[in-house]
This record gives structure tokens, C-alpha cells and sequence, in this order.
């Protein structure tokens, strides 16, 4: 790993501790308390995606409250940059995180391929006796 990929990682993990700090400050019940489940930095540290966990909102929900992250979105950079004490900080673009979906639907998945090996193996146990 070379040595910007190791600052990258490391602003990464400040990121994923201070928004939800910065989001948790504001009056917006809609964005306040919503979690954030990754940061993932551009190579030259300009720019940051965050990911947010969409489990609890519904898609009206998830629109309002990306509106509303797009218009917070300079407090959030100001307010890393004064708790850091960085001289600028990452333009923030938000979304909703999909890989919680997919893991869970593979999961199901694996458990419903899991059951029908469990099934066809006690089919052929029975054919053989």
C-alpha cells in the first residue's frame, strides 16, 4: 500500500466519524439520524461519496432526504474541516448504499440452495434403502 492510499484510508475513517457527527447537530429530523455506512475518497482526496443506510425510508423518504443532504452538504464540509482543522476538506456527493440489499439477497440465496441440497440428500438416502 503506498503512502497516499494509506492517507486516503485514513481520511476515509475520519469522514465515516465525523458526518454522522455533523448530521447529528442539525434540525432535520429526516437526515439527523441517518447512518453512514462507508466514505470512499476520489485518488487526489477532492472528493468523497458517502453511502447511507436506506433500511428504514421508504423511496419518498430517500429522495427528500438527499435533496435536503444536497443542501447541508457545504455545513457538513465546514464542519469537518473546524473539527479537523484541515485547510479544505472533500466535496461531498450522497447516496444510498446498495450493497446491504444485495448481501442480504444473496444470503437468501445461499440459505434456499442450502436447503435443497439438504432435501435432495435425504431424497437419495431414501431411494437407496
Amino acid at each position: 500500500m503506498t503512502q497516499e492510499e494509506i492517507k486516503r484510508h485514513r481520511v476515509e475513517s475520519v469522514l465515516k466519524e465525523i458526518i454522522p457527527e455533523a448530521l447529528s447537530t442539525l434540525d432535520d429530523e429526516r437526515i439527523n439520524a441517518l447512518v453512514v455506512t462507508d466514505v470512499v475518497c476520489s485518488k487526489g482526496r477532492s472528493d468523497a461519496k458517502v453511502y447511507l443506510d436506506k433500511s428504514f425510508l421508504s423511496p419518498k423518504e430517500q429522495g427528500e432526504a438527499l435533496r435536503q443532504l444536497r443542501t447541508v452538504a457545504g455545513y457538513i464540509q465546514n464542519h469537518c474541516k473546524q473539527s479537523e482543522g484541515w485547510f479544505k476538506a472533500p466535496r461531498f456527493t450522497f447516496e444510498f448504499d446498495e450493497q446491504l440489499e444485495k448481501v442480504s439477497r444473496m444470503e437468501e440465496l445461499f440459505k434456499q440452495i442450502s436447503r435443497k441440497n439438504e432435501n435432495s440428500e435425504e431424497k437419495d438416502d431414501s431411494d437407496e434403502s
